[in-house]
Parts: structure tokens; C-alpha cells; sequence
């Protein structure tokens, strides 16, 4: 199994694997591209998203800056709005449905650590080189109609269902359903929505 292989299964990785810093590499490269380019030029927009997400349906707008890890992780449906400086680390899948609004500063996380020091880092390297600490992956899954509010923070393996809006500065830990609005941190369901 390759280390890209063992990320998207949620199992330990190497994040210093080569093919996994080539993607990384030009990911990082896409995205400097795209948040300096030209505000107006749609064709280019177009054409680098193209070049940098998994996957997209019509009518995709996303506001620079914008930062991913990998890029080819992250997959929109039709008609989503991402405005400026919101952070995919997309080491798993990020799928986001039709319609969703996504506010400023949002940050969606799909990595994360062993909480043991130990087992995250591991013994230095004989040669002093950088090691990466260890690494697992969990997707993220947002519905159709999603409005998730500014500066929130989704954390790996969370699902939000359709029709939901998750309030302004939220932590989102744990799922939360459809139809509903959900604050907090953590994050908990405050009342049906419509």
C-alpha cells in the first residue's frame, strides 16, 4: 500500500513520502498562483481550479486567498461560494454539496495526530533531517444547502447534513444532522432550521 493509499484510508502515513511532496509542492504552487492572480480573470480562475481540485460542479466561486494541503482531495458540487482566506487540509476527502455558502476564515480539517508525544514524533532522525511528525486522515462531508459561518472550524470525520447553517466561530467535533442551526464550541444543535 502506498503512503498516499494509507492517508486516504485513515492509517498512519508518511508525510515526508516523495510522491505525497510532489502533490503537495504543486498544490502549494496552484494555490499561490490563483491568489495572485488577476481578480477579474475568470478563464484563468477556471482553468487553474481545473488543475487543482478532485472535483467541481458548476458555478464555483472561491475568494483568494485560499489554502489547501494536496488540493486533488476537495470536491464541490454546483454553486458554492468559499470566500476569502479559508484553509482545506485535505489529506483526506473534503466533499461539499450543491449550494453551500462558505464564509470567511473557515478552516476544515481532515489530519490529525496521536495525542501520545511519543508515538507522534518517533526518535530523531540518525542524519538530523526533518521528520515529519505521524499523521491519520478522517473526511469531512458537508450537504447540500450548507451555510457554514465565519471563522468556524470542522474537525476530521465530520459530517453536516443538508439544509443546516453552523453559526459564526463554531468547533464542529461530531456530526450534526439536517435541517438544523448549530453554534457553539462544541458545536450543538440550537434549533430546527425553516
Amino acid at each position: 500500500m502506498t503512503q498516499r493509499e494509507k492517508m486516504l484510508a485513515g492509517e498512519l502515513y508518511d508525510c515526508g513520502d516523495p510522491e505525497l511532496l510532489a502533490r503537495w509542492h504543486l498544490a502549494k504552487d496552484l494555490v499561490l498562483a490563483y491568489n495572485t492572480m488577476a481578480s477579474g480573470d475568470a478563464a484563468a480562475r477556471e482553468k487553474l481550479l481545473a488543475q487543482l481540485l478532485g472535483g467541481r460542479g458548476r458555478s464555483l466561486w472561491i475568494t483568494p486567498p485560499f489554502y489547501v494541503d494536496y488540493g486533488e482531495n476537495i470536491y464541490f458540487g454546483d454553486n458554492c461560494e468559499v470566500n476569502m482566506n479559508c484553509t482545506f487540509l485535505d489529506d483526506n476527502k473534503i466533499v461539499i454539496g450543491d449550494h453551500a455558502l462558505i464564509a470567511p476564515n473557515v478552516q476544515i480539517y481532515t489530519a490529525f495526530h496521536p495525542t501520545d508525544a511519543a508515538e507522534r514524533f518517533g526518535a530523531p532522525r540518525a542524519d538530523g533531517s526533518f521528520a515529519f511528525c505521524r499523521t491519520r486522515t478522517a473526511p469531512v462531508v458537508v450537504g447540500d444547502n450548507v451555510w457554514i459561518g465565519g471563522g468556524a472550524i470542522l474537525l476530521p470525520g465530520v459530517t453536516i447534513g443538508s439544509n443546516t447553517v453552523i453559526g459564526a466561530g463554531s468547533v464542529v467535533t461530531h456530526d450534526i444532522p439536517a435541517n438544523v442551526v448549530a453554534v457553539g464550541s462544541p458545536c450543538r444543535v440550537l434549533r430546527r432550521n425553516g
